[in-house]
């Protein structure tokens, strides 16, 4: 049995932000991964503390998973491709961690609400992935009425050309708001699916508010504040198909 203080080398390489370590065990098997200046293909090999662990000859570190869950405020853009952007939405949340967190899924500047971040890369290609199924429920603001048709037709499914069809969970107007004002859940993994819906039926989407992602909710987060995910709700992430 391994030491309690080892960990295997392809979680060391996926927990440091770099790959899944489906990924890591590639790169280890392609001789990629050095470990004390030796090359190691071995699977399941540990990693003891104080290791120098090299990836392409570069050393990483292997930290804690993070899951930092954020209500995103208008005028930030969160992309899930790297690189230096103005009022960039992982300003929100530097001090959540002491190392960087990446966000899930990406969001552009007129959005708000629920914004996932995490270094754990297993988790994040999993979210990522089409074939997961994720309930997202919006709060949409529309440049006018919808029309009881148009919400028929949506309820029917939009098909957006030949290979994509997308299809609504849910949609319905919300009590004491004007019916300009709805509710929509969807499994979509895109946050255009959403403007693409309500576009094929004549409508523009002013504003865009994501209330509730799988199980988590917008609630006791105000608008521009984070928190950590509980251990149950990662474990419930986790579980996700």
């Amino acid at each position: 049995m391994a030491n309690k203080k080892t960990i295997r080398l392809n979680k060391f390489i996926a927990n440091s932000g770099l790959c899944s370590r489906r990924e890591a065990d590639l790169h280890i098997s392609l001789g990629t991964v050095k470990v004390n200046g030796k090359i190691v293909t071995e699977m399941g090999y540990q990693v003891q503390p104080g290791d120098d662990v090299r990836f392409d000859g570069q050393r990483i570190n292997s930290d804690k998973p993070t899951y930092v869950l954020l209500n995103k405020p208008k005028g930030f853009l969160a992309a899930v491709k790297k690189g230096n952007y103005k009022k960039d939405a992982m300003e929100l949340v530097e001090r959540a961690a002491p190392f960087r967190i990446d966000p899930i899924h990406a969001m552009d500047r007129s959005s708000t609400g629920l914004l996932l971040f995490t270094n754990d890369q297993e988790m994040t290609s999993k979210l990522r992935s089409l074939s997961t199924r994720v309930k997202k429920i919006y709060q949409v603001v529309l440049d006018k009425n919808l029309s009881s048709e148009a919400l028929d037709k949506i309820k029917k499914g939009i098909a957006i050309d030949r290979n994509k069809r997308l299809e609504v969970q849910e949609i319905s107007f919300i009590h004491g708001e004007p019916k300009r004002v709805v509710g929509i859940e969807i499994h979509d993994q895109t946050y255009k699916a959403v403007h693409q819906i309500f576009d094929a039926v004549g409508y523009t989407v002013e504003q865009l508010d994501l209330v509730t992602y799988a199980h988590l909710t917008k609630k006791d987060l105000p608008r521009g504040r984070w928190r950590q995910l509980t251990e149950q709700e990662i474990n419930l992430l986790k579980m996700l198909k």
